[in-house]
């Protein structure tokens, strides 16, 4: 009943997260009109590490850190990798292609699980990469082209990062099981962040606009998309499979496809459609595995 229950909770904070981090695509791009890509990626998660921290203290959990090199490994792939390639893919790529290329990490993700933690997709598991590797195909649409070259490989190195920094948090949850979830995704974020910072200070960045919009652009990523959205991703990969964490992350860029429609009047063309339709058939394949199971 308890593990029926995590995992309901792991799928509900997915629901969240979708809305939370589809959205954010949008507000990113619009940031970089008032400061430069690593100037804000440095601001966010400064914030976003002191309200992990805060939310610590006002739980009176305990500060000391997780096992560091695990933890380390996580923050600069997961925090400082992932952040930084895709915000530098985003100053010449759009937010919609920049985030469906950053989504392929659920791809990588399954190839690197293989030999860091030992597992293979099972049947029905491998069925549904399949369709959602071809639903994302269709989505990204690769034919009609892809824009900047370099935006296009430092969005897909993002991805990459993005999935070690997932292997690499599954493995430290399974080997130190009693590891608090929210004192992990704190400390990562620490380490990950002091580099954000270094790249900031160290690369020539354009003066930051302290405008209305900015401002709100900076909170939004504080509280939700780098505080909580981080905490709530880890929790998915603690309490599910990497196959399924990974792969349910492509929820995130299907809704970000149906928000811009529903937001912005773009409306979705015949190949979208059925890309949709296929990741969304993968993912409630793997929901009702994650439930059988």
């Amino acid at each position: 009943m308890n593990q029926e229950r995590a995992r309901h909770g792991a799928w509900l904070a997915l629901a969240a997260l979708s809305l939370i981090w589809s959205y954010n695509w949008i507000v990113m791009k619009q940031a970089l009109a008032y400061a430069g890509p690593f100037t804000f990626s440095a601001l966010r998660y400064v914030g976003g590490t002191t309200v992990l921290f805060g939310l610590l203290l006002v739980r009176r959990e305990p500060l000391k850190p997780p096992p560091f090199w695990p933890t380390l490994g996580i923050g600069l792939t997961q925090t400082a990798g992932f952040q930084a390639l895709v915000q530098w893919a985003l100053v010449s790529g759009g937010a919609g292609k920049t985030a469906l290329l950053a989504y392929t990490m659920p791809f990588w993700a399954i190839a690197l699980a293989w030999p860091l933690l030992g597992t293979r997709p099972d049947a029905r598991q491998r069925r549904a990469t399949a369709l959602a590797a071809a639903g994302l195909l269709l989505v990204i649409a690769p034919w009609q082209g892809l824009g900047s070259l370099p935006s296009v490989l430092l969005a897909l190195a993002g991805g990459l990062s993005w999935a070690a920094g997932t292997v690499l948090a599954k493995r430290l949850f399974v080997r130190h099981a009693d590891v608090g979830l929210l004192r992990v995704s704190a400390w990562q974020m620490l380490y990950g962040t002091l580099l954000l910072v270094l790249l900031a200070i160290v690369i020539p960045q354009p003066p930051v606009q302290w405008t209305p919009p900015f401002l709100a652009a900076v909170v939004y990523n504080v509280l939700l998309a780098s505080g909580l959205g981080w905490a709530m991703w880890l929790l998915l990969v603690q309490r599910l499979p990497t196959h399924v964490a990974s792969l349910t992350s492509l929820a995130i860029p299907l809704m970000g496809v149906l928000l811009a429609w529903l937001i912005l009047h773009e409306q979705p063309g015949p190949f979208e459609w059925a890309g949709i339709a296929l990741i969304a058939t993968a993912l409630l394949s793997l929901r009702r595995a994650a439930g059988a199971g």
